[in-house]
């Protein structure tokens, strides 16, 4: 209800300022988003000032596609964590972005400012980030809206499978969620968890392998990674969900996001970015085509 009437916000920010004793229901604080309204209620809710940023700028380069008074778009390369987090305080792209950007949105939190979608640490290509809390709170509903499985947010990645799908084209629709005896693996083999959907084509055969290009229809965490494997075509490189035997021609997971693209949160004109792999994934397609 918040999130509808107040177009700023997102539920996700909403569930934040809940969480924070920041909406009040009839004089009393909401203490869960669910909470029952009665006719009458006053609303009220209080949008505190973004914390102050204790994540330190650092001076890491960037590669930025596009930049304006709203967002930055940038190709990201493999190796680089998004956001600080256990084991990685500092060398993240917030950290990157906090110096790049002297504007950057904090609502995202103190440890995310700006951040609205991520990339795993060793998948390399085009992500977005806020500069504004407009920006924070429009990109944020068309992520959620891609992560339902409604039209909006286009993605797609290129990944090297070892072997190859089983045929030229498909679609994987799977439920989704936590591995039922790693929890720091997902599955798409679990008999109750959210929809996920993949659809991939054959761009390239290679020696024991090829070149796919995935689109996502849903987004969810690890989901071309878990799904290329649990269908028995895991990517090249990966150290969680790859196979023993898959050649070794790159030190990471294969994945590379090629294609991005959604409306932008000031002019709703659809934007589009596009990369290309970089040279390690290069390396490894030209290995694999000797």
């Amino acid at each position: 209800m918040i999130a509808d009437a107040i177009d700023q916000l997102s539920r996700a920010q909403v569930q934040r300022l809940i969480d924070g004793g920041n909406v009040s229901v009839g004089g009393a604080i909401a203490t869960r988003p669910g909470a029952r309204v009665k006719a009458g209620d006053a609303i009220e809710v209080r949008v505190p000032p973004p914390d102050p940023l204790e994540v330190l700028p650092e001076p890491i380069p960037l590669v930025v596609l596009h930049e304006d008074r709203d967002l930055i778009v940038i190709d990201k390369p493999a190796g680089l964590v998004v956001h600080p987090a256990a084991g990685h305080a500092s060398g993240t792209l917030v950290n990157a972005l906090l110096y790049h950007c002297t504007d950057l949105s904090g609502i995202g939190g103190v440890m995310r400012p700006g951040i609205v979608h991520r990339l795993d640490k060793d998948t390399s290509g085009v992500l977005v980030a806020a500069k504004s809390d407009r920006a924070h709170a429009s990109l944020t509903a068309q992520f959620a809206a891609k992560s339902r499985g409604e039209p909006g947010v286009e993605r797609s990645y290129l990944a090297i499978t070892s072997p190859a799908p089983p045929a030229p084209s498909g679609t994987l629709r799977t439920l989704y969620g936590r591995h039922p005896v790693d929890r720091k693996r997902f599955s798409s083999k679990v008999q109750a968890g959210k929809p996920a959907v993949t659809h991939w084509q054959i761009v390239e055969s290679l020696r024991d392998a090829a070149l796919v290009r995935l689109v996502l229809e849903t987004g969810r965490t690890h989901q071309i990674r878990v799904h290329a494997a649990d269908h028995g075509w895991p990517l090249v490189g990966d150290p969680v969900y790859g196979r023993r035997g898959a050649p070794r021609v790159i030190a990471r997971q294969a994945l590379h996001a090629e294609h991005l693209a959604f409306d932008h949160p000031a002019t709703g004109t659809r934007v589009r970015f596009d990369t290309r792999p970089p040279e390690d994934f290069a390396a490894a397609l030209a290995a694999l085509r000797a």
